[in-house]
């Protein structure tokens, strides 16, 4: 095979930092599935990685993307075949394993998921990692007991790449939707997705008492920080929380009266290591009921070259939706 493109992030004394290299396939981690990749998404977790800013990627040289799209090239695994299109998301893929930003990839078999019918492979990338998430805190929180009837749901960081897939899919449920954001010219943007209403996160009052008015019955958040913290204040009783990010800091203080005096539950979402079975049920739903009617509202094609820019943009908080790398 002759070289390809990729980003590569080395590690020059201290400075992280990725650019575009040459490659053949022997440079890429070990797999048992090669695909030609047509698509990876932009992650926050992508931006931390590449520019140091967080410690995500434990050797370098190291291909960054966690996630990708593309058509099997070949297998030595006889569940992926040569033609099939496949995902591949999460697990080590830009960590410890070589990743999406290349027009090639070598994954173990363990890690794909087949291309469910009804998305394409752009729709897939678009949805990558944040739409996986997204999906699978719905999901959790569903099965904890939340429905449309319990009351308005809020969704924290309404920009972002998980919050405006949230806001479509929970919309499209039949959720009354409410959009908390510190960008005040995205209003019209977030009710074009689906939210009942949108809130400025800067007329917020985020007092510190044990308990407030109970307003919520479910909220998804993917800041951490302060402004989880007052989320477990303001839940309805018997109130669900899903936590995916710390955009806003990993550490927040609460006390334990929302939860032994409200019920509140708070529910961790890891994408990353999700079994097998419920990873493709997921993308079932993503295909289907959870499928974003705004999805090419929500997401733009980038070029390869374009990600170190874009990487200090979004670290920045000056993006929002998602950026899709086309890779060829």
């Amino acid at each position: 095979m002759e070289k390809f493109s990729a980003l590569r992030i080395f590690n020059d004394g201290g400075t992280v930092a990725g650019r575009v290299a040459e490659l053949t396939l022997e440079e890429l981690s070990p797999g048992e599935v090669v695909f030609r990749n047509s698509y990876a998404s932009v992650n926050y977790k992508d931006a931390l990685a590449a520019t140091g800013a967080g410690k995500i990627i434990r050797s370098f040289p190291r291909v960054g993307g966690i996630d990708a799209a593309g058509v099997v090239e070949s297998s030595f695994d006889p569940r992926f075949h040569a033609g099939e299109e496949v995902i591949c998301t999460s697990y080590e893929l830009g960590v410890s394993h070589d990743g999406g930003y290349a027009q090639y990839c070598r994954v173990p078999a363990d890690w794909v998921v087949p291309l469910p019918a009804g998305l394409t492979l752009f729709e897939a990338a678009a949805l990558g990692v944040a739409g996986y998430t997204a999906g699978l805190a719905i999901e959790l929180l569903e099965l904890n007991g939340m429905a449309p009837k319990s009351g308005k749901v809020l969704v924290n960081g309404a920009t972002g790449g998980v919050a405006t897939l949230a806001i479509d899919m929970l919309a499209k449920l039949g959720y009354h939707v409410v959009a908390v954001t510190g960008k005040d010219g995205e209003h019209g943007f977030l009710k074009e997705l689906g939210a009942a209403e949108v809130l400025s996160r800067h007329t917020l009052e985020m007092v510190n008492r044990p308990l407030e008015k109970a307003t919520w019955a479910a909220a998804f958040d993917s800041v951490g920080g302060e402004q989880l913290a007052w989320l477990t204040r303001t839940m309805q009783p018997e109130g669900l929380i899903a936590s995916f990010g710390n955009a806003g800091g990993i550490e927040f203080r609460t006390t334990v009266l929302p939860f032994i005096l409200r019920g509140v539950r708070l529910i961790g979402v890891n994408s990353g290591e999700t079994p097998m079975p419920l990873r493709r049920k997921i993308w079932g739903r993503l295909a289907t009921d959870l499928k974003p009617r705004h999805l090419a509202r929500i997401a733009h094609e980038i070029k390869l070259g374009e990600l170190p820019g874009y990487f200090e943009k979004m670290l920045k908080g000056e993006i929002r939706g998602r950026a899709v790398v086309k890779l060829w």
